[in-house]
């Protein structure tokens, strides 16, 4: 897995690419934590280029929503496709999260 990070204005854009799976989803909570550390409130996931996402993936995200929420932040969701809208779909997240088509959708839309 490999984790692309960029920000516009008030969002950091963090686009994933791999799996997220048991062998990595560490590296994707501890990156995560870091930028939370340095001040991200706002994310939207690009999860375009993730061809699988386990459990703990999904456990992954939720332990950074939940540190983006407790301090007032956002996160958004987008680019999912195949596999990955499916387990979204199944796992209920799609309704507890906002989810868009592109990334451009989520950095417009406000909340």
């Amino acid at each position: 897995m490999q984790l692309n990070v960029t920000q516009k204005d008030d969002f950091f854009i963090l686009q994933v690419n791999g799996r997220m799976d048991a062998a990595n989803s560490v590296q994707f909570e501890n990156e995560c934590m870091a930028l939370f550390e340095n001040g991200m409130r706002c994310a939207v996931v690009d999860l375009g280029k993730v061809e699988y996402i386990s459990s703990a993936g999904l456990r992954s995200i939720l332990v950074l929503a939940k540190k983006l929420r407790s301090e007032h932040g956002e996160i958004r969701f987008c680019e999912l496709h195949g596999m990955v809208e499916e387990v979204f779909t199944i796992s209920g997240f799609n309704s507890m999260f906002a989810i868009y088509d592109s990334c451009d959708a989520a950095l417009a839309k406000r909340a």
